[in-house]
Protein backbone atom coordinates (compact mmCIF):
# COMPACT_ATOMS: atom_id res chain seq x y z
CA UNK A 1 0.00 0.00 0.00
CA UNK A 2 1.27 3.46 -0.97
CA UNK A 3 2.30 5.71 1.96
CA UNK A 4 -0.22 8.34 0.86
CA UNK A 5 -3.09 5.85 0.94
CA UNK A 6 -1.84 4.53 4.29
CA UNK A 7 -1.85 8.08 5.73
CA UNK A 8 -5.38 8.66 4.45
CA UNK A 9 -6.68 5.38 5.90
CA UNK A 10 -5.04 6.09 9.28
CA UNK A 11 -6.86 9.45 9.54
CA UNK A 12 -10.18 8.01 8.42
CA UNK A 13 -9.92 5.12 10.90
CA UNK A 14 -9.07 7.56 13.69
CA UNK A 15 -12.20 9.56 12.87
CA UNK A 16 -14.42 6.47 12.63
CA UNK A 17 -15.19 6.42 16.36
CA UNK A 18 -17.81 8.82 17.82
CA UNK A 19 -15.77 9.45 20.98
CA UNK A 20 -12.71 10.40 18.96
CA UNK A 21 -14.75 12.80 16.81
CA UNK A 22 -16.13 14.36 20.00
CA UNK A 23 -12.57 14.70 21.34
CA UNK A 24 -11.59 16.58 18.19
CA UNK A 25 -14.62 18.85 18.53
CA UNK A 26 -13.70 19.59 22.17
CA UNK A 27 -10.05 20.25 21.31
CA UNK A 28 -11.10 22.64 18.57
CA UNK A 29 -12.46 24.83 21.37
CA UNK A 30 -9.53 24.69 23.77
CA UNK A 31 -6.53 22.85 25.16
CA UNK A 32 -7.58 19.96 27.42
CA UNK A 33 -5.92 17.41 29.70
CA UNK A 34 -6.94 13.75 29.89
CA UNK A 35 -9.00 14.27 33.06
CA UNK A 36 -11.05 17.02 31.37
CA UNK A 37 -11.68 14.82 28.33
CA UNK A 38 -12.68 11.92 30.62
CA UNK A 39 -15.08 14.18 32.50
CA UNK A 40 -16.63 15.58 29.31
CA UNK A 41 -17.20 12.18 27.70
CA UNK A 42 -17.71 10.01 30.78
CA UNK A 43 -14.86 7.67 29.85
CA UNK A 44 -12.41 5.67 31.94
CA UNK A 45 -8.88 7.08 31.95
CA UNK A 46 -7.52 4.07 30.04
CA UNK A 47 -10.21 4.42 27.35
CA UNK A 48 -9.64 8.15 26.96
CA UNK A 49 -5.88 7.60 26.73
CA UNK A 50 -6.30 4.90 24.08
CA UNK A 51 -8.48 7.19 21.94
CA UNK A 52 -6.03 10.07 22.37
CA UNK A 53 -3.13 7.85 21.30
CA UNK A 54 -4.98 6.85 18.11
CA UNK A 55 -5.72 10.50 17.30
CA UNK A 56 -2.10 11.46 17.98
CA UNK A 57 -0.71 8.63 15.83
CA UNK A 58 -2.94 9.77 12.96
CA UNK A 59 -1.53 13.29 13.30
CA UNK A 60 -4.85 14.85 14.30
CA UNK A 61 -3.78 16.01 17.76
CA UNK A 62 -0.57 16.81 19.57
CA UNK A 63 0.36 17.11 23.21
CA UNK A 64 2.80 18.95 25.41
CA UNK A 65 3.73 18.55 29.05
CA UNK A 66 3.35 21.47 31.42
CA UNK A 67 4.32 20.51 34.96
CA UNK A 68 2.00 17.72 36.08
CA UNK A 69 -0.37 18.27 33.13
CA UNK A 70 -0.30 16.71 29.67
CA UNK A 71 -2.17 19.14 27.44
CA UNK A 72 -3.77 18.01 24.19
CA UNK A 73 -4.48 20.30 21.26
CA UNK A 74 -5.39 20.11 17.59
CA UNK A 75 -2.31 19.34 15.47
CA UNK A 76 -1.00 21.63 12.76
CA UNK A 77 -1.44 18.96 10.09
CA UNK A 78 2.24 18.82 9.13
CA UNK A 79 2.47 15.08 9.89
CA UNK A 80 -0.20 14.01 7.38
CA UNK A 81 -1.39 15.89 4.26
CA UNK A 82 -5.03 14.93 4.87
CA UNK A 83 -5.17 16.19 8.44
CA UNK A 84 -5.28 19.95 7.83
CA UNK A 85 -8.04 19.59 5.26
CA UNK A 86 -10.20 17.28 7.38
CA UNK A 87 -9.70 19.34 10.55
CA UNK A 88 -10.59 22.50 8.67
CA UNK A 89 -13.85 20.96 7.49
CA UNK A 90 -14.60 19.26 10.80
CA UNK A 91 -14.45 22.67 12.49
CA UNK A 92 -17.73 23.48 10.71
CA UNK A 93 -19.26 20.02 10.59
CA UNK A 94 -21.49 18.58 13.32
CA UNK A 95 -22.07 21.91 15.07
CA UNK A 96 -25.82 21.20 15.10
CA UNK A 97 -25.44 17.58 16.29
CA UNK A 98 -27.27 17.13 19.62
CA UNK A 99 -24.39 15.28 21.34
CA UNK A 100 -21.79 17.78 20.15
CA UNK A 101 -23.97 20.75 21.15
CA UNK A 102 -24.49 19.29 24.62
CA UNK A 103 -20.73 18.80 25.03
CA UNK A 104 -20.03 22.38 23.99
CA UNK A 105 -22.57 23.66 26.52
CA UNK A 106 -20.84 21.68 29.31
CA UNK A 107 -17.29 22.57 28.29
CA UNK A 108 -17.04 25.86 30.24
CA UNK A 109 -17.87 23.97 33.47
CA UNK A 110 -15.14 21.36 32.94
CA UNK A 111 -12.02 22.42 34.78
CA UNK A 112 -8.98 20.33 35.69
CA UNK A 113 -8.58 22.07 39.05
CA UNK A 114 -12.04 21.07 40.29
CA UNK A 115 -11.82 17.57 38.76
CA UNK A 116 -8.55 16.71 40.50
CA UNK A 117 -9.69 18.11 43.87
CA UNK A 118 -12.91 16.05 43.83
Amino acid sequence: MDASLRDFIKVMKALSDPNRVKMIKLLQRRLLCVCEIQEALGLAQSTASKHLRILEEAGLIAYSKEGQWVNYRIADGAKNPYVANLLGNLRHWLEDDADVSALMMRLPEINRETITKG
